[in-house]
């Protein structure tokens, strides 16, 4: 028998093939049965505990607190801080001296000048700030008219009130003298009084308000018609 080369590479190679060829596999699964509800010790539907109430709620305690406390304060008490006090007067409002209480003892203080300085003019701005008129009767007591003044300075003024040079001399204005608020504050109330003395006619001046400290005036026409 003759064999040729090809043949005789075929048988050698053919077992050595065969040693790496894959066989069949097989798998088998396996499986453990747990059983958990048989276990006294193990609860399946959670928690069943409730307060004594049957509620939920907190059941936190502060170690801190007598068994017999009660809180007795109101939900907003303090809570706009300790400026706000009882919303009661807190007393005179002085530059410097705010909110001393009802109860505080003043001693000393901020005087206002009760006399026009020496030599202090009275000079009229060329547009006034305001218009005062008055109807008068000229048989009459007079009439006093209520001219509020609204504070314009940052600060606490001292101020001095007259008619300009030239005025009427049956007008009048008091008080002459004060200390005005600051800006936002109370308004200063001044009494303009016309008495004509049985004089009919028209009747002119210009009232001015110096405040010297602020180096400023507020200034008034008054017009008085006496008949």
């Amino acid at each position: 028998m003759k064999l040729s080369v090809a043949s005789i590479a075929t048988l050698c190679l053919a077992p050595s093939t065969a040693a790496f060829s894959a066989g069949p596999t097989t798998f088998i699964r396996t499986s453990t049965r747990l059983m958990v509800g048989n276990d006294p010790n193990v609860q399946i539907g959670g928690n069943t505990w409730q307060p004594d109430s049957g509620k939920m709620g907190s059941t936190d305690t502060g170690d801190f607190f007598p068994d017999d406390y009660e809180p007795g304060v109101d939900f907003g008490d303090g809570m706009m801080g300790s400026q706000m006090g009882n919303n009661r007067d807190r007393g005179p409002q002085l530059p410097g001296m705010e909110n001393l209480g009802e109860d505080a003892v003043m001693m000393g203080g901020i005087e206002a000048n009760t006399d026009i300085p020496a030599g202090m003019e009275f000079i009229p701005s060329s547009v006034p700030d305001g218009l005062v008129e008055m109807n008068v009767a000229a048989s009459g007591s007079g009439e006093t008219f209520h001219l509020a003044v609204k504070p314009v300075c940052m600060t606490f003024e001292n101020y001095f009130v007259a008619f300009a040079p030239g005025a009427h001399p049956s007008l009048s204005v008091t008080p002459q003298t004060g200390r005005m608020d600051r800006r936002g504050g109370e308004i200063t109330e001044l009494l303009i009084k016309c008495t004509p003395k049985g004089k009919a006619g028209t009747f002119e001046g210009d009232l001015v308000i110096n405040l010297p400290e602020d180096n400023s005036k507020i200034c008034y026409k008054v017009v008085a018609t006496s008949f």
